[in-house]
């Protein structure tokens, strides 16, 4: 089982990165708030690696922080959740937030996170309440882009996730009139929200 990688950043993309390590690229999927934290292609990294076995696939999911990635094992474990939407349920929201809503059994917050109906937040809810260990401060930096660059990385994360190409540009538009910082966590889960309504 692989547990983590560390080699040159290959290629970026909102849900996904390829790591070179030793001369083989890895493919990993990753959450949005691992994506926006990653450096810029051709610099080392390093990632904590989720080897997903099945069948027919072996599959790659990294993250930066421990705490990501333990609140992704602990949300493949329950019933109807796979690893792709537990990628989009840690994308959906920020980890502190989405710790608190969970906490809080806030199945109006989750439901807000796309594929995530009432009867899963409900089940997340009451799952993981109980398991969860205390919140910490983030202290990944802040990535810096330019605004141009984010809309296409927040489009592109949109439709990977299955969003509609016109829909997805309207709330990208919608969230940048509306004023949200000109990051991509930000914008991009602002433009879920409004996706959502």
């Amino acid at each position: 089982m692989i547990a983590s990688l560390r080699g040159k950043l290959l290629e970026k993309q909102p849900n996904r990165a390829v790591i070179d390590c030793g001369g083989v690229g890895y493919a990993v999927m990753v959450p949005v708030s691992t994506f926006s934290h990653l450096g810029e292609v051709g610099e080392q990294v390093t990632l904590l690696i989720h080897t997903h076995v099945r069948e027919d696939a072996l599959s790659l999911y990294g993250f930066l922080g421990e705490r990501e990635k333990d609140l992704f094992e602990k949300l493949i474990v329950i019933s109807g959740i796979g690893p792709r939407l537990a990628i989009t349920i840690l994308s959906g929201l920020p980890t502190a937030e989405l710790l608190d809503a969970i906490r809080a059994a806030d199945a109006q917050r989750l439901t807000r996170i796309p594929g995530v109906g009432r009867k899963t937040a409900e089940r997340i809810a009451l799952e993981l309440r109980e398991k969860l260990g205390p919140l910490g401060e983030d202290e990944l930096p802040d990535g810096v882009t330019l605004l141009g660059a984010i809309q296409r990385d927040v489009i592109s994360a949109l439709l990977n996730l299955g969003c509609n190409r016109d829909s997805a540009d309207k709330a990208v538009r919608k969230a940048i009139a509306d004023g949200v910082a000109p990051e991509f966590e930000p914008l991009f889960r602002r433009s879920m929200e409004l996706m959502s309504r």
